[in-house]
């Protein structure tokens, strides 16, 4: 079982999250006034301290495709992490992004609030190389950092319909992680709120002993059960 944490601001916290057997580090460059959002050139100096510990996802809200590009370039993730507007960044544009940055793997976000979900994903499949199903709220820019859970049987019909590796998210934690992976059978599962540690005013940093027991509980029942 892959297991993806979000946010890392700091190089600190990266090397701290792949010690603790992380596989994939996400980031968040941005000036949307995204929870965790740093500069691309911090995050790129991030990536550079983790260098091959983990995988490395950098996030975007954005649709300019140019915007996207120029993040990508300073950056330097190993995977791009798509949560935009989807009105905005059709599977056609994701197909010129593609082509604007050739061999990027592309993690496409799937916001899950009913059975549409399935039609957006059928819709996106032949544009990613991996699904985000996540939980959606109006109040955060793009999809995902709701900090609740969906309907986790949606999630389920999405994973047995697609042929990419899919990843499940939406307030993910240590205590639900094991029953999340047991009802959908996800590639890979990822958290973002559910192992920060508040720190006032909307700041807040990764709880590692959180982080630690979400990586152990997960990896377990991973290992128990045969996921697509």
């Amino acid at each position: 079982m892959i297991v993806q944490i979000y946010t890392v601001q700091s190089p600190e916290e990266g090397i701290a999250l792949a010690e603790l057997g992380v596989d994939h580090i996400g980031i968040t460059p941005s000036e949307h006034g995204l929870p965790g959002e740093i500069s691309n050139e911090y995050a790129a100096e991030i990536f550079a301290a983790i260098g091959e510990r983990a995988v490395k996802v950098a996030l975007t809200v954005d649709s300019d495709l140019w915007k996207i590009v120029d993040m990508v370039q300073t950056v330097r993730p190993d995977i791009l992490h798509l949560c935009g507007d989807l009105k905005l960044l059709t599977p056609e544009k994701v197909m010129e992004l593609r082509r604007l940055l050739p061999g990027m793997k592309i993690m496409q976000a799937i916001p899950v609030m009913d059975a549409s979900a399935l039609q957006i994903a059928r819709d996106f499949e032949a544009v990613s190389d991996y699904f985000i199903l996540d939980s959606y709220s109006p109040q955060i820019g793009g999809i995902g950092a709701a900090g609740f859970t969906h309907d986790w049987s949606i999630s389920r019909a999405i994973v047995e319909q697609s042929k990419i590796p899919v990843i499940l998210a939406g307030g993910l934690s240590p205590e639900n992680v094991e029953d999340a992976i047991q009802q959908v059978r996800p590639w890979s599962v990822d958290s973002l709120t559910k192992t920060n540690l508040p720190l006032g005013v909307g700041k807040f940093r990764k709880d590692l002993e959180k982080v630690k027991l979400f990586v152990e509980r997960a990896k377990r029942v991973g290992n128990l059960i045969v996921v697509r």
